[in-house]
């Protein structure tokens, strides 16, 4: 039987843990180590197990990608659709992040009623308890 590999996760800052302790190291909250499944012997996890080593990734500037080849409609929003390539994506998920306060859901709500689309939306906040 392979041996299971583990690590341990702050829920809170996500630093990685050698072992479960009671307190984060990093960012100093309690009970927030969660554990998770390195590696099971020599197979990772998360890894394809029919590898081709041929096809290597590379990276490309944003001016050589073609960002014709999906469907895409418009958020009515110039700047918007700039960002997102060219528009939003059916079925795609962006993230917005940015500082309380900057505008994030009043512009995803003005996308929301110029493009008259079913939207789903899930607001994150972070609580820093006393």
């Amino acid at each position: 039987m392979a041996k299971v590999k583990k690590a341990y996760f702050c829920r809170n800052c996500g630093t990685e843990h050698g072992q479960w302790m009671g307190q984060c190291k990093s960012c100093g909250e309690w009970n927030t180590l969660v554990e998770e499944v390195i590696s099971r012997g020599d197979e990772k996890i998360g890894t394809p197990k029919n590898t081709n080593n041929s096809a290597k990734a590379s990276s490309k500037n944003l001016n050589e990608i073609s960002f014709s080849e999906e469907h895409r409609f418009t958020s009515s929003n110039r700047e918007l659709d700039r960002v997102l390539g060219g528009g939003i994506v059916p079925g795609s998920l962006v993230l917005l992040g940015g500082e309380p306060g900057i505008g994030k859901s009043t512009l995803m709500l003005q996308v929301a009623i110029n493009t008259k689309r079913k939207y789903y939306t899930l607001v994150a906040k972070r609580v820093k308890s006393n």
